[in-house]
């Protein structure tokens, strides 16, 4: 019995893919492997069909490195209807409570935030695909059910108001990974005595990559590009793999410490950071993966193209 092979181009790299609304991740992820014809691609977390916004896309070798932009930090731009809770936190949730917001201001808001930021619990919700004896959660939300969840604990670098316009307020959002923003609206709300949820959600940035800095492409752009059939001007659009991990030391290798640590042996590299993820590159300056300083102080593999 043969083994089934992957079809499709052997190229590697990252789009910034700006997800369009009412789309999944992976569906938008499919079209992209689809567009590009791509033997291999992956993406680096999730955004709710709600939501837009940047969901990096992996190609080929570039999938070996996705977990580290699915740890990395996000931005958001959201906005919250003050007044409506939802059974999913959300807009696409059903009503469960209305309450006025007459007596809300950006005052009392500001003070409600001030007691977010920081290092805080947050408790996943039920819509969520975190899974439960084996179940994802929001199916078992679809059924009705509600399991016991355990709070995580999360950091939110940054949040600003940037406008009130009641029933609904905008705010930007740096967190950590893992941060469930539908959940953080849903606690201000709570804390502002009305209630919550999101009625509009814009991921801005993972990791090195923000929409202020570096612009994101459409769907409909890569497939206009595809049509020309010029898969030059595609891959145009493609970023290096490193590129999501150049906020950690590089370390150039000689020949033949490139050579044993593809081998899967750690290193001796002179005047190496002593800790840390690194960025390990050959003498050509070709970026040839991760590594990590040993306890005795040698370079050693974490993960090679």
């Amino acid at each position: 019995m043969s083994r089934r092979r992957n079809s499709g181009r052997n190229i590697t790299g990252i789009l910034l893919l700006d997800k369009p609304l009412h789309l999944s991740s992976n569906d938008a992820l499919q079209r992209v492997k689809r567009i590009y014809r791509a033997a291999k691609a992956g993406h680096t977390g999730s955004l709710d069909p709600l939501a837009t916004g940047l969901l990096p896309c992996c190609l080929g070798d570039a999938t070996k490195f996705s977990a580290f932009l699915l740890d990395a930090d996000k931005w958001y731009r959201v906005r919250v209807r003050l007044g409506v809770t939802t059974t999913t936190a959300d807009a696409e949730g059903e009503i469960v409570a209305t309450l006025p917001v007459e007596n809300i201001d950006a005052a009392r808001i500001e003070t409600v935030l001030r007691g977010f930021r920081g290092s805080i619990q947050q408790m996943p919700p039920m819509h969520s695909a975190l899974k439960h004896n084996g179940q994802r959660l929001y199916k078992l939300a679809r059924q009705g059910i509600e399991v016991e969840r355990q709070p995580r604990p999360i950091e939110i670098f940054a949040l600003e108001l940037l406008s009130v316009d009641l029933p609904e307020i905008e705010l930007n959002v740096h967190c950590s990974k893992g941060t469930y923003v539908r959940t953080l609206a849903e606690d201000i709300g709570r804390e502002l005595g009305c209630g919550g949820h999101v009625s509009q959600l814009r991921r801005t940035g993972v990791g090195p990559y923000l929409e202020a800095e570096t612009p994101f492409v459409t769907l409909d752009e890569i497939a206009a590009m595809a049509d020309d059939d010029t898969p030059q001007r595609l891959d145009a659009h493609l970023l290096a793999l490193d590129s999501a991990l150049g906020h950690w030391p590089a370390v150039k290798l000689s020949k033949d410490s490139a050579f044993y640590l593809g081998q899967g042996q750690a290193v001796v590299v002179p005047q190496a950071p002593t800790s840390g993820l690194l960025r390990l590159y050959d003498p050509s300056q070709k970026f040839i993966g991760v590594g990590t300083i040993a306890d005795d102080g040698k370079v050693q593999p974490k993960r090679l193209i």
